[in-house]
């Protein structure tokens, strides 16, 4: 039976993507921040753990309490919206302590255990923001694809240990949490002289043409994690999906 670890489960695509596997009769190391136990099912092939992917000691016990695992779903992030100028540096770099070194950190720990096994698989997931410029997006922009680029130049040097290592990019999501783990307020970072700019972009995200669901992005993972082709990108939802076929 295999098994997945999970990053950042308790809601959105890493909650969805948890019941995928196991409804494909996968065992799921979930793991959370702050563990929730109400919100998958109480079974045998589903363990919740503690993780914070900011703390190198949480990423090892996290690693070392799930035991064998045959693959990883870096699925944790936060999201930030606002203008860049009125980011704070502090803040900037807040996300990419989750978005990518968290990513990069949980990597690192995984690939010895991968190795010495010689198989396994690594999905990392990004963003739609990859694919196509979008405005007051910036700082998350740079998170994600900074590991856009970390992911494809890993996915050849594992490739040679049987390692498969790939990139799940969901579109534009309204249903998920995007900036609920931002410690400033959307309208801290929109300053009086952007208003004019900001404020028909807030009405587009208001009534997108294309959405993304959960279910998108947890098909996506799955196809990602059984892959054995040498694809490397999987856009998720029809949005990315338009975005990914104009680039």
């Amino acid at each position: 039976m295999n098994t997945v670890l999970i990053t950042g489960c308790s809601s959105g695509y890493g909650l969805e993507t948890a019941r995928r596997f196991h409804a494909e009769g996968w065992t799921v190391i979930a793991t959370m921040r702050k563990p929730r136990e109400d919100v998958l099912p109480r079974t045998d092939r589903i363990r919740i753990l503690p993780l914070d992917v900011t703390r190198p000691e949480s990423i090892a016990a996290a690693l070392d309490a799930a035991g064998p695992i045959d693959v990883l779903v870096n699925n944790a992030g936060v999201g930030l919206l606002g203008a860049f100028e009125a980011t704070p540096m502090a803040e900037a770099r807040r996300i990419f302590e989750t978005n990518t070194f968290g990513v990069m950190a949980m990597t690192h720990a995984a690939i010895p255990r991968f190795r010495a096994r010689r198989s396994g698989a690594i999905v990392n997931v990004t963003s739609s923001v990859t694919l196509a410029p979008m405005p007051l997006v910036a700082v998350y922009t740079a998170s994600k694809t900074a590991i856009e680029g970390f992911t494809g130049s890993l996915a050849h040097e594992l490739a040679a240990f049987g390692i498969r290592v790939k990139l799940v990019e969901p579109g534009y999501g309204p249903t998920t949490r995007f900036a609920e783990n931002a410690e400033l307020r959307v309208e801290d970072l929109i300053p009086e002289a952007y208003a004019p700019f900001a404020n028909p972009i807030f009405t587009a995200f208001a009534e997108p043409a294309m959405v993304t669901t959960e279910a998108d992005v947890a098909d996506a993972v799955w196809r990602a994690a059984n892959d054995g082709t040498g694809q490397l990108h999987f856009p998720a939802g029809p949005d990315a999906v338009a975005l990914a076929r104009a680039a």
